[in-house]
């Protein structure tokens, strides 16, 4: 069920304000720990080698139908039992704004310093590729793709499903991309039991990262062409619409050739401007910023429209 918008802002301010405070990692792993752990040894217990690919397909759905069913259920008794400021509180733990802008901050900083080195320590802690291969633009392009991603899958996508569908469809999109994460692959040993997460998580961001991509580029003041045009050469179905924008919002190409664990992967050229450069991605954290606010004006407004 929809949940009061007022409360998602709510969530949102608080969680920009303080983010997951560290002290609480000690005590109460975060949500997304507990998701990874049950996907974890459900994934150990089912998705066997001597399985059939059928047969993993099939547990794989099972898998997910668990998952779905156990977050949901979480949501909903949170829900029951907390009231409207434990929906607010522990709403906080979906959302990623602070984290994401502190982890690409700490890219930025020792990049515009020319400290190399620390920028890509720094950017290895967000993205996949072979970072020692990467130079200075190498190191801004990374950064700025996984923000722009990130925007949606960290911020758009959670605030959508929080607003839409309450805690309990907070909760289902957390596991969900948690689980996307971990066993959604194609490598032989996740293809057949994470194709139903990956396929469910694309249908749950259908819709998010399509928006996300839009207010990118309404607070770039341009992009809308690249993203229109770009965003559909991305391998995710869902990923290049914030990067695509965030390419034309900045003016730069991003994409292209990149290593993955010594294997050179050829990725297509989203935009069409220059190469990425530092000042670029303090700019991205800029447009960032502004687009988040636009977020928090959409929320105020939806609130607005609840009380009436």
């Amino acid at each position: 069920m929809p949940t009061d918008p007022r409360l998602v802002l709510a969530a949102a301010a608080l969680e920009a304000a303080v983010g997951y405070p560290r002290a609480l990692h000690r005590w109460i792993p975060h949500p997304v720990v507990w998701a990874g752990g049950l996907i974890a040894m459900l994934e150990a217990g089912l998705n066997l080698p001597s399985f059939s690919e059928v047969t993993r397909r099939r547990l794989g759905v099972a898998t997910l139908i668990t998952l779905v069913c156990a977050s949901g259920l979480a949501g909903w008794l949170i829900t029951w039992f907390g009231g409207v400021w434990a929906v607010a509180l522990v709403g906080t733990l979906g959302l990623a704004q602070r984290s994401l802008f502190d982890h690409v901050r700490a890219v930025a900083r020792p990049l515009a310093a020319g400290d190399l080195g620390s920028a890509r320590a720094a950017v290895g802690m967000i993205v996949g590729r072979d970072v020692e291969r990467l130079d200075e633009s190498g190191v801004a392009t990374a950064a700025i793709e996984s923000l722009a991603e990130s925007f949606n899958d960290g911020v758009v996508a959670p605030m959508f499903w929080f607003a839409f569908g309450g805690l309990p469809g907070l909760f289902v999109y957390k596991a969900v991309n948690t689980a996307d994460s971990m066993i959604g692959h194609r490598e032989p040993r996740w293809r057949a039991f994470g194709w139903a997460s990956a396929r469910f998580d694309d249908l749950l961001n259908l819709i998010p990262a399509r928006c996300a991509g839009a207010v990118l580029a309404l607070v770039g003041r341009r992009g809308w062409k690249t993203m229109l045009r770009d965003a559909g050469r991305h391998a995710s179905p869902n990923a290049g619409w914030p990067e695509a924008a965030m390419a034309g919002a900045l003016g730069v190409r991003l994409g292209g050739p990149a290593w993955y664990d010594g294997q050179r992967a050829e990725r297509p050229v989203l935009g069409e401007g220059r190469a990425a450069t530092p000042d670029d991605l303090a700019r991205a954290l800029r447009l960032y910023l502004l687009a988040c606010a636009v977020l928090w004006m959409m929320l105020a407004a939806g609130g607005l429209a609840w009380r009436h």
